[in-house]
């Protein structure tokens, strides 16, 4: 579950530092700071007992972070020289993750004095340190290979580096940071047989329902259903509280349906299947369309859209997504999403993209957007895991 911050900036007496390894990231935006926080939790699957600091810019005011971040210390402030000293006599951080621009060049001198190493990534061209005058030399060098390697997005950022002194050896083009996915298992068993069951019978499913949207989410299902009378919806809640609650809204509409909580099969008069959010790898599986909950309310938090794209659904959302814009900013971008207003909307998005062709494209869109990353995820997770191994043999050697 996603965690509270307070944003209350670094403090000169902060907690204690934990036991094990601790990867000290900062970042810049907060499309990087989800993205970050994601590289943590991978690094934590593989060392358990590494800790993820974060630290992040003035303007951003996360209110949630995702998995991942141990240690979330909000504004970096510290600039002056004791300052930065008693911070990093404090935390010892084994490694430093920048990513974006806005360098301190104090500390980032203190990082490379101690022998601490530290990557740079995702940094735009106009992020770049400019240079301090034209009639002098040329300085930026002596801040920018103090990075162990800088993993740039694109080739116009790597070649102003070499431009600004840069040896080559140490940048890699590899695209942007952006918060990846694992998406929840299923058993393949079971989605075998459910895929056999229903056969062509079009399905649609409205996940991690809120209990403001159940009324014109079975609204939009019963308006679907005078067109295609063959229509399924699967519909799941996080709790079961809510889950009652459904059960009682769906007896009053005199809605067919299955409580696969309870182990009801669906039968071919089915015409809602419900169950809790845990099934979700199921059921994005098995639907090809997918209306993701907790978004019809304007200002609504929302809920992620990673794991939908990423098993190949179209997805459908209300204009509350606060907590996962960016994410949905990207999907929208690329046609792989559809932003509805209420159940008339509704209703006809889901009778559209029940066209195989119209919900495939939708699904490749979308899959191709929740990959972008990966590259770049990929290549940061070996090379944090590479510094740290260096570091452990150079302390055991010691």
């Amino acid at each position: 579950m996603p965690r509270q911050t307070d944003d209350l900036g670094v403090s000169l007496t902060p907690p204690l530092r934990p036991k094990g390894e601790v990867v000290w990231a900062h970042a810049t935006t907060q499309e990087r700071l989800m993205g970050l926080c994601d590289v943590g939790n991978r690094l934590k699957t593989m060392r358990p007992d590494l800790s993820l600091m974060l630290t992040w810019e003035e303007e951003m005011r996360p209110t949630q972070l995702p998995e991942g971040c141990d240690i979330p210390l909000g504004v970096l402030t510290i600039e002056q020289p004791n300052d930065v000293r008693a911070f990093l006599d404090h935390w010892q951080p084994d490694l430093c993750v920048w990513a974006g621009g806005r360098m301190r060049r104090l500390l980032m001198r203190q990082l490379r004095d101690r022998d601490v190493p530290a990557l740079l990534i995702d940094i735009d061209v106009e992020e770049l340190p400019g240079r301090a005058s034209r009639w002098l030399p040329d300085q930026r060098h002596r801040l920018l290979n103090g990075f162990s390697e800088i993993l740039v997005p694109n080739p116009e950022v790597a070649d102003r580096l070499q431009r600004a002194g840069v040896a080559p050896a140490r940048i890699r083009t590899l695209g942007r940071l952006y918060q990846s996915t694992s998406p929840p298992n299923c058993n393949d068993e079971e989605l075998t047989r459910l895929q056999a069951h229903f056969g062509s019978r079009p399905l649609w499913l409205a996940a991690r329902l809120s209990l403001t949207e159940l009324q014109p989410i079975l609204n939009a299902h019963r308006a679907a259903l005078r067109l295609l009378h063959r229509l399924v919806l699967v519909l799941t809640v996080d709790t079961f509280e809510d889950l009652d609650a459904a059960r009682r809204a769906l007896r009053n509409t005199g809605l067919s349906f299955a409580d696969w909580d309870t182990g009801e099969d669906p039968d071919d008069h089915t015409q809602v299947v419900i169950g809790l959010t845990e099934d979700l790898g199921l059921w994005y599986r098995l639907c090809p369309v997918v209306f993701l909950g907790n978004s019809l309310i304007r200002g609504a938090q929302g809920s992620s859209p990673l794991d939908a794209a990423a098993l190949g659904s179209a997805i459908i959302h209300g204009p509350g997504v606060v907590s996962h814009a960016r994410a949905y900013d990207r999907l929208a971008a690329s046609d792989a999403a559809v932003r509805i207003y209420g159940e008339e909307d509704l209703a006809e998005s889901v009778l559209r993209l029940s066209s195989p062709d119209q919900a495939a494209e939708m699904a490749f869109a979308g899959w191709q957007v929740v990959t972008e990353g990966a590259a770049m995820t990929d290549a940061l997770l070996e090379k944090v895991q590479d510094i740290l191994d260096q570091n452990e043999a150079r302390h055991a050697s010691a």
